[in-house]
């Protein structure tokens, strides 16, 4: 794939401590941040030919636990679609040694240019394709209302796991909200909590799907899928997608 649109600039390494872990690694337990930044590579690459967006690919050869993260945001797996805007990102690797060192190997990536629209991916709301998917107003604490699954939720179904782990902002279509709107985002049926009493206006509104929230809610783990559930006032759910 040919790489445009990005450089990588400017490394910066840092050095911490935690409580040790129990693991063997071929080393005997550390490395150094200069052999975790040898084995760690980060490119951006435009998205493959259908797909709007770029791609952003992120590995370690370092004999380590690690965890990504762009912007801030942690993503599970060696690559994530990612919309970008102009300007500069900061991509973040944390990597544990076995003998409890943290390693910490940070770039910046600068976006020069974007040349491709983004597309919307309806997970509900796309009337054209789906005429069953109507506006509807859930309930007050009907917690079944807008949980995302196919098998236990009265109107949103199941969200797909790559869905779930490639960096998505779901985007909420409302209208008629009403004052006294009180929004609680869990997971499965009154299971972990991962933001409350949130309050959305007419239009637009955006969730942040965490790394946490990503690995309690994908499919396959208990039943514990993605719900929404007022505590009080009212609105219409027009649609909610996402964009790449």
């Amino acid at each position: 794939m040919k790489k445009i649109l990005f450089l990588l600039v400017a490394t910066v390494c840092a050095l911490a401590a935690c409580e040790p872990v129990q693991e063997d690694v071929s080393n005997g337990g550390n490395i150094t941040v200069d052999e975790l930044k040898a084995k760690s590579t980060v490119t951006v690459d435009k998205a493959p030919s259908g797909k709007n967006g770029n791609v952003i690919t992120c590995s370690t050869s370092a004999p380590v636990n690690a965890k990504w993260n762009i912007g801030g945001k942690e993503f599970i797996g060696n690559y994530a679609w990612k919309k970008m805007k102009l300007g500069k990102h900061k991509v973040v690797l944390t990597a544990l040694c076995a003998d409890g060192t943290v390693l910490l190997d940070s770039c910046e990536i600068d976006c020069q240019e974007i040349t491709n629209e983004l597309q919307k991916f309806y997970i509900y709301g796309d009337v054209a394709n789906n005429p069953d998917q109507v506006p509807f107003q859930p309930g007050a604490w009907d917690a079944a209302a807008m949980r995302f699954s196919s098998t236990e939720g009265a109107h949103l179904p199941t969200i797909p796991d790559d869905v779930y782990f490639g960096l998505k902002t779901l985007i909420f279509d409302v209208s008629d909200v009403t004052a006294d709107f009180d929004l609680k985002v869990m997971n499965g049926w009154w299971s972990n909590t991962y933001y409350d009493h949130v309050k959305w206006q007419n239009g637009l509104n955006e969730l942040q799907i965490t790394e946490t929230l990503a690995k309690e809610c994908a499919k396959g783990g208990e039943g514990r899928d993605l719900d929404l559930m007022l505590y009080s006032g009212s609105m219409t759910l027009n649609s909610v997608y996402y964009e790449e």
